[in-house]
């Protein structure tokens, strides 16, 4: 049954870790009630993941049960999630500056490919395991069509100037096709090596490596998007969010800039 359910979600076009995250939760709950499946025994798992674990672990364990849920049409045991209050301010968001100083860096090094990898990170909003399926067919097109939960389809743009400056790059390489982004072994580049190279030019660099990770730049997409064009709810269409309220977040300052603006407003 387990297998069944993974491609079933296969098939829904959900993100790898997500399908590894939802069998590995429904594997767990067989493992502790032998397959057994009811509210109460539903309930007694979720105490247990309130008492071992963190709320928004929880809930995604809950996510994980509740789409088993809907594949064996038992939608009526559904659990609800954790309420999980939102902080007031955005934490770990690289600055513009710190993002424009470690672009230039990688150019000014001969580092073409990080320096695409970072600019495509900052002007599409595009996350990182959807950043690595990006291809040169779809930079001539100027666009990427994402297929998402629910067969949806999100428009990930690529700003003209990006465009013309990727054909530019990808010409000189004599590429004309396949994964835009390739390793030192000239395949597809994963997510973790994408990860991983940044926390070392942050350190060469001399960056603060808690603000240099893949998703600091697509926040920093939302926070700038917001603040030249105020349209929340385009810009949730964009990032690919289901609900507007996860991109009002944006709409907030970051914690720096809540200390600049205070030492610089109170002054009694």
């Amino acid at each position: 049954m387990i297998e069944k359910y993974k491609q079933w979600l296969i098939r829904d076009n959900l993100a790898s870790k997500t399908v590894e995250s939802y069998t590995w939760t429904l594997s767990d709950f067989f493992k502790r009630y032998r397959g057994r499946i009811s509210k109460n025994i539903l309930l007694k798992y979720k105490v247990y993941l309130i008492e071992n674990f963190k709320p928004q672990t929880v809930n995604l364990r809950l996510q994980g049960l509740n789409r088993y849920l809907e594949f064996v049409k038992r939608e009526e045991l559904k659990l609800k999630f954790l309420k999980v209050p939102q902080k007031n301010f955005l934490e770990n968001v690289i600055s513009n500056s710190d993002y424009i100083f470690l672009k230039n860096s990688l150019k000014k090094d001969g580092l073409e490919n990080w320096f695409f990898v970072v600019w495509y990170l900052a002007a599409t909003g595009a996350r990182v395991s959807e950043l690595i399926q990006l291809k040169i067919e779809h930079v001539k097109d100027g666009h990427f069509d994402i297929y998402t939960k629910g067969g949806k389809i999100r428009r990930l743009y690529i700003p003209q100037k990006l465009q013309e400056a990727t054909l530019d790059w990808i010409y000189r390489k004599g590429r004309e096709s396949g994964y835009l982004f390739l390793n030192k072994y000239q395949e597809q580049i994963s997510p973790r090596g994408i990860s991983q190279q940044l926390k070392s030019f942050a350190k060469k660099y001399n960056l603060n490596p808690k603000v240099v990770y893949p998703h600091s730049f697509r926040h920093l997409y939302a926070k700038n998007f917001l603040g030249k064009f105020k349209d929340i709810a385009l810009l949730a269409d964009l990032m690919g969010h289901e609900s507007i309220e996860t991109t009002r977040i944006y709409l907030r300052r970051t914690a720096s800039e809540q200390r600049s603006i205070v030492d610089k407003v109170i002054t009694w």
